[in-house]
């Protein structure tokens, strides 16, 4: 019969690729995690890790059940949190991932906006890609997942529960102003994760040519960077330029192209209280010019401290 301490231990492992580091996580000695990892190879009837030198590794059975193993954890875990909150032990922790563009904008509006109504919640950040974000929420390792995604991408699969909370509108960006896809078509491009680069490329080709990227970087400080030196032009979210924006870059928005943004839960209804108080604070912290893709007024984008140039539309 499998153990919740067993899975604990090869989850750990697995996480860390090593015996030592795993006993450290758990405050275990290393005998006591190989003792583990023993008696869970006992119980499963196979073979979960092997000798590589002087350290270990997952077996194709040991890696299968070390997913499930996390994902077990991660939801003994969360329902343990859950439970305190209901009977009053404390007021509640969530943990949420989002990318670095929402993580420096939405996120911080909410966190504050919490702290005032809950000031007993306890919120836990971790920046990730929108992949990554959902492998975690999954796992049980986060309770919300800020991501992105287009109108026409795949559904996430089963168990995910997406909540609609904005539009995010996809900028041309270079060093002119009025500009348009259309004189880039033989420019150097600036991609980033797969992700935005995909994004990127069904931008150009909606144009009607295939962008040729030259240049590397998912840091939208060295993206802008990039394009005010002339080495190549890129397109960005508009919640990017909020949180850091060049006075010598220039950017167009691209009307017919935008982000959705989604805060994910996982599992069945309903959230835990302190997780329904996050997704309620995170709708309110969109702002009201990425809630709606039908205006179509000319908006600034804008840092904390100042106003630039207005931004343009194409």
């Amino acid at each position: 019969m499998l153990n919740l301490v067993h899975l604990r231990v090869l989850a750990a492992v697995a996480r860390h690729g090593s015996v030592t580091e795993a006993a450290r996580e758990l405050h275990y000695s290393q005998p006591s995690v190989s003792h583990h990892l023993s008696r869970l190879e006992a119980a499963t009837g196979v073979r979960l890790v092997q000798r590589v030198g002087r350290g270990i590794r997952l077996t194709p059975e040991g890696r299968l059940l070390a997913n499930r193993a996390a994902e077990i954890v991660g939801r003994v875990d969360a329902a343990t949190t859950e439970l305190a909150a209901q009977v009053g032990l404390q007021a509640g922790r969530v943990r949420l991932a989002a990318n670095a563009s929402t993580l420096s904008t939405i996120v911080p509006k909410a966190a504050a906006a919490l702290t005032r109504a809950h000031p007993g919640l306890q919120l836990s950040l971790f920046e990730q890609h929108p992949a990554e974000a959902l492998q975690m929420l999954r796992h049980g390792e986060i309770d919300v997942a800020l991501v992105f995604r287009h109108a026409d991408a795949p559904v996430e699969e089963e168990g995910f529960r997406p909540v609609h909370i904005g539009d995010d509108p996809i900028y041309l960006i270079s060093q002119h102003p009025d500009d348009s896809l259309a004189n880039h078509r033989h420019s150097p491009w600036i991609g980033g994760c797969a992700r935005c680069q995909a994004e990127l490329t069904a931008v150009c080709r909606h144009a009607g040519f295939t962008p040729r990227i030259a240049s590397h970087s998912d840091d939208m400080v060295v993206v802008q960077a990039l394009v005010a030196a002339g080495i190549g032009v890129t397109t960005l979210p508009g919640y990017a330029l909020q949180a850091h924006r060049r006075p010598d870059i220039h950017a167009t928005e691209l009307t017919d192209h935008y982000r959705q943004i989604h805060a994910v839960t996982y599992g069945d209804p309903p959230d835990p209280p302190a997780v329904t108080a996050v997704l309620a604070a995170l709708t309110e912290a969109t702002t009201p010019t990425t809630t709606s893709r039908r205006t179509t007024r000319r908006d600034k984008v804008m840092t904390s401290e100042q106003r630039y140039k207005p931004i343009h539309k194409s």
